[in-house]
């Protein structure tokens, strides 16, 4: 009787950690199954359709004069996008956080536009006003410029669409930031401009690059604004993206397939580059 009391006791006193390892892996599985169907799941069909092509038939269709010419205008202006909202959308930021000004809530609101519009409507609205008619537009066709259905056209859509991701990366961190530390180096005899380098921009510079890594992603995966102001012409202004559909609408399924899985690796190896690079930004910050 004493046995069966001490084994009785014994299972009870299992039973909460058995209960709590069960409360700790069901939110593992959820989320794991969640993200291999989601995400893990489309990618490696992706990836294993384009391997049963063979490495000849792959290349040959990934390096094509034309893809090569998409893939050409994608990133680099892309990444031209990128760098530029990287400084504007971090001067954005601060007016927003550190001025106080009339209409300052309006301004606010209005970088979460590219959120909320859909791109074929903002690729129709910046196709209106940057033509050789538009409001913007006519005042560069004197002097020679073409915007709408050019490259330059892509490029302003891409700054278009990635300005709030740079924006809203930077905000909270420059929020964070307390005023003190910046009267305390003055007081220290530091300069304004070596107050903003070695003590504002340091720890700023993280949110900036994942700023610019989130505006990269979406501008290289960006279709809808830009297929209505590009002219979408091959070797002048095709985007890979565009590509992939024009691919589509010929029933080259294979190509359509190599090409999205040439932007999936780019864009991979090119985030993980930039997360080396917040990494080692966050080291000299510290």
């Amino acid at each position: 009787m004493t046995s069966f009391i001490s084994h009785l006791e014994t299972q009870l006193r299992r039973k909460p950690q058995q209960t709590n390892s069960t409360r700790i892996s069901l939110p593992w599985v959820i989320t794991i199954g969640y993200l291999s169907l989601i995400l893990l799941l489309p990618l490696a069909a992706l990836i294993t359709k384009s391997l049963t092509l063979g490495m000849g038939e792959f290349w040959q269709a990934a390096t094509a004069p034309i893809a090569l010419s998409a893939y050409e205008v994608t990133f680099v202006t892309a990444l031209a996008a990128g760098i530029i909202n990287g400084i504007m959308g971090t001067l954005v930021a601060w007016i927003l956080v550190r001025y106080q000004f009339p209409g300052k809530k309006i301004v606010d609101a209005v970088i979460d536009i590219p959120f909320a519009v859909p791109t074929s409507v903002a690729g129709l609205v910046l196709a209106t006003i940057y033509s050789d008619n538009g409001w913007i537009g006519q005042l560069f066709t004197p002097f020679g410029i073409k915007i709408a259905f050019t490259r330059l056209g892509v490029f302003v859509a891409m700054l278009f669409i990635s300005l709030p991701f740079i924006v809203r990366t930077v905000q909270p961190v420059l929020l964070e930031l307390e005023p003190e530390i910046e009267q305390a180096a003055w007081s220290l005899g530091a300069s304004e401009s070596q107050t903003f380098w070695r003590v504002i921009l340091p720890p700023v510079i993280p949110a900036i690059l994942t700023g610019v890594a989130l505006g990269f992603s979406r501008a290289v995966g960006e279709y809808g604004s830009v297929v209505i102001v590009a002219s979408s012409i091959p070797f002048r202004d095709l985007i890979a993206p565009v590509l992939v559909f024009q691919k589509l609408e010929q029933y080259d399924y294979n190509g359509a397939t190599v090409i999205g899985t040439v932007l999936l690796l780019v864009s991979l190896v090119l985030l993980l580059l930039i997360n080396f690079l917040q990494q080692w930004s966050r080291r000299y910050a510290d």
